[in-house]
């Protein structure tokens, strides 16, 4: 089965791997769906070049079992928001495993990375999955425009509600009350500004947000 230009199989323990079709996040539009004519058309946050690939998926990528290999895309939307993007692979039994966290390999090349591991002999596959990233949006903003006193109260009351909104996809817990705790400080008119900000972007609320992204 021939990849797409933003999908390809992995090198999985030998014989190798096939191409799996692409994921995108469900809020988003998909990066790609077929045309017509058969063709691809490339959507809002496309994902491009994925390596490693073989002939163009026409053959399955190799690796010795439990080799840790990378597997990398061209990752980038329109305009300046953020975006992330995972790898996830399906073992021999088509049963998907846990995500990999893809980073981007250089800043500003739009070209991202992550290293996995296929664990037994087998057909394995793999998926890369994008989406846009609010948080990580509204974080970049916040540092620029709440040192600079520019709508501080807005970006303030709108980082809320995203933790908010991150936290109800969180699983109940420590997790989800260090999200609504952040979304609290944030609303805290009893604070200066800077420190409402600070309390939403301690390493706590980093390791939070990259367990569940």
């Amino acid at each position: 089965m021939p990849a797409t230009h933003h999908s390809s199989a992995p090198p999985g323990a030998t014989p190798g791997a096939r191409p799996e079709a692409p994921r995108g996040a469900p809020r988003d539009t998909p990066p790609v769906a077929p045309s017509a004519d058969g063709g691809t058309v490339v959507g809002r946050i496309p994902v491009l070049d994925v390596l490693p690939m073989v002939r163009q998926g026409r053959r399955p990528a190799k690796a010795v079992t439990g080799e840790s290999f990378q597997v990398s895309a061209t990752v980038f939307r329109e305009g300046h928001d953020a975006v992330a993007a995972n790898v996830v692979l399906r073992d021999p039994e088509g049963r998907p495993g846990p995500w990999t966290p893809m980073r981007e390999l250089a800043p500003g090349t739009d070209r991202w990375g992550a290293t996995v591991t296929a664990g037994e002999p087998g057909l394995w596959t793999y998926v890369v999955e994008a989406w846009g990233d609010p948080v990580t949006t509204w974080r970049h903003h916040a540092r620029i425009k709440v040192p600079a006193g520019i709508d501080t109260g807005l970006v303030l009351e709108e980082g809320a509600r995203l933790y908010e909104r991150a936290a109800a996809e969180v699983p109940g817990g420590a997790d989800r009350r260090a999200l609504l705790a952040a979304a609290g400080a944030l609303r805290d008119e009893d604070r200066p500004a800077a420190s409402r900000l600070a309390a939403a972007l301690t390493p706590e609320v980093d390791a939070v947000l990259a367990r569940h992204p």
